[in-house]
């Protein structure tokens, strides 16, 4: 039976392989359409440090909590 197996994995991995998709990037040079304002740019930041700093500041404020077993 693994002779089997074997014989089918040998004749169908290069043509699973054999077709590779090829992805282009669509690259426009055209400046933007609106400008980002600098309290947009702000909120935006301050809103992705938010998202990535807060629980990390929020397990560290509560370490102590999660330390003590009940």
């Amino acid at each position: 039976m693994s002779g089997l197996l074997r014989t089918i994995a040998s004749r169908a991995a290069p043509v699973l392989r054999g077709h590779t998709v090829t992805q282009r990037a669509n690259i426009y040079a055209a400046p933007a359409k609106e400008k980002i304002g600098t309290v947009e740019t702000i909120i935006g930041l301050s809103m992705f440090s938010l998202a990535i700093l807060g629980p990390a500041g929020w397990i560290l404020a509560h370490l102590e909590d999660y330390k003590q077993k009940d």
